[in-house]
């Protein structure tokens, strides 16, 4: 009875721990990646700025290619929607849309995801001349992780896991703009 006693007691505390770590810290995450495209930045800018293109690139439109997908608006421009369901847990529901548009520089989006589970995050890509034929492109995805999701996050290296799908989305994009 005491052993039951003190067990109880235990996972009370652990419990208490870490709602408490929880509550008090609502975990930000940005993450970003970069590479070089021997294109020109105009090139560049035109085929990023359409979302509808992520589909060739982005590596979670590649996860389910059977997703059903939608558009509402005039791509490239903002308000422009693009929306995707898919039965593969990883992929989801929800829904980017076009917020900010700096012509020849950045473009923002906002990212609605429903299912699996149901946040708001916000995404940019931005494109850099370094000379007449190559651009650096950077993309960054961040947000905010709410309680109770943020206890598990605590365990885990958002940089890795979302960088490693950034760095590979962005190396399909060098390889579609860089084909002759």
């Amino acid at each position: 009875m005491r052993l039951l006693k003190i067990t109880g007691i235990t996972v009370l505390i652990l419990a208490v721990i870490i709602v408490l770590i929880g509550l008090s810290s609502g975990k930000k995450f940005e993450v970003s990646r970069s590479v070089v495209i021997y294109r020109a930045s105009p090139e560049v800018f035109n085929y990023v700025s359409h979302i509808r293109n992520q589909n060739n690139y982005g590596v979670w439109a590649k996860m389910d290619p059977n997703s059903i997908k939608s558009y509402t608006g005039s791509d490239a421009a903002v308000g422009f929607v693009s929306r995707w369901n898919s039965k593969v847990k990883k992929v989801g529901e929800g829904e980017q849309e076009i917020m900010k548009i700096i012509p020849q520089k950045r473009i923002e989006t906002e990212l609605r995801f429903k299912k699996p589970v149901e946040t708001t995050n916000y995404a940019y890509l931005e494109t850099t001349a370094l000379d007449e034929a190559e651009t650096k492109v950077t993309w960054t995805v961040g947000g905010k992780i709410e309680f109770p999701m943020n206890v598990m996050f605590l365990f885990m290296n958002m940089d890795h896991m979302l960088g490693k799908q950034l760095d590979e989305g962005l190396t399909n994009l060098k390889t579609i703009l860089e084909k002759p």
